[in-house]
């Protein structure tokens, strides 16, 4: 008898809209996951591998939660990912790793839950106080210097530290994370949960340096003097994109990224913070991204009475 995909738990939405802070998706216990792992073929040529962005041996790291190491299985996971607990969460599986499953491009049916194994794997790890950290090759003494801390600026650090380079991450605000921190909600990415990988990487041998603005605080030509041969530049997304229609300088009126950045990093949901902003009782969000979701639900759960989305489609 075929085993259906399993679902993922879910906290009940009349205690999760109150919180922004309380993470919505509760993950696998081990049953369920070990469960959900049988369902994997072990395909002689794994195409799921070929849709994930950093290659992650997928077959393997799920082998292992179905023979109950879950320990074994963060292994496989962190030999090629530096963040795992987030991309569990956050990364787009179904159109990446699960839109090559075998189940979905042969069989039509729903592919095996990659992420939400990734997920338990990395959550297991976390809980269970057994660090465990990728094999690093010998240094080399060769600098390299990586100008932003988000996703992309802490993959490649993780990359390039087990290579045996120096590294140095430069982040111009006072967290590490970009936006993984400032632009995630924590109902769906803990931000205690990003500080777990980021010290995964500080054990690596990843330096960080915050409140450090390269080309301000020091040039790069400064920093080739002090020794750096290469940079990787992860600044981000940058500016915002606006509509250009009247009334958008009004008061009340914010892009995504000032909305979610004063909510998730500077707490401008709490009474009494430095960086409020306005509690209105009905908000639209214009847009049906993922960032669009993150507004309006994080609207929601700051009290307001009606939230919707407006969207051109």
């Amino acid at each position: 008898m075929a085993i259906p995909r399993v679902e993922m738990p879910e906290e009940d939405p009349m205690v999760r809209n109150k919180s922004q802070f309380l993470e919505v998706n509760k993950g696998l216990t081990q049953e369920m996951a070990e469960k959900e792992a049988q369902r994997c073929m072990d395909c002689v040529n794994p195409t799921c591998i070929t849709g994930c962005p950093v290659s992650i041996n997928i077959p393997e790291f799920i082998k292992h939660i179905e023979n109950g190491e879950p320990l074994k299985a963060a292994a496989t996971l962190k030999e090629s990912s530096a963040l795992p607990a987030a991309c569990g969460r956050v990364c787009p599986q179904e159109k990446q790793c699960e839109s090559q499953c075998f189940y979905t491009i042969k069989l039509n049916k729903p592919a095996v839950a990659i992420g939400y194994l990734e997920r338990y794997a990395a959550d297991y790890e976390n809980k269970s106080g057994k660090k465990v950290v990728p094999e690093v090759a010998p240094s080399n003494g060769i600098k390299i210097g990586v100008v932003g801390s988000g996703p992309s600026g802490l993959a490649f650090a993780g990359d390039m530290v087990k290579y045996g380079y120096d590294v140095t991450v430069f982040e111009a605000l006072h967290e590490i994370g970009g936006v993984l921190k400032y632009g995630i909600p924590e109902f769906r990415l803990p931000n205690a949960l990003v500080d777990i990988e980021i010290e995964s990487l500080k054990r690596m041998g990843v330096k960080f340096e915050t409140n450090y603005i390269v080309g301000l605080t020091r040039t790069m030509e400064e920093l080739k003097a002090d020794g750096f041969k290469a940079f990787y530049v992860a600044s981000g997304a940058g500016l915002p994109r606006f509509m250009n229609i009247p009334g958008e300088n009004l008061n009340g009126v914010l892009s995504a990224n000032e909305y979610l950045t004063r909510v998730n990093l500077m707490f401008a949901g709490k009474e009494g913070s430095d960086t409020p902003v306005l509690h209105g009782k009905r908000i639209a969000v214009v847009g049906g991204g993922n960032t669009a979701m993150d507004g309006v639900r994080t609207a929601l759960r700051m009290g307001a009475e009606e939230a919707m989305i407006i969207y051109r489609r």
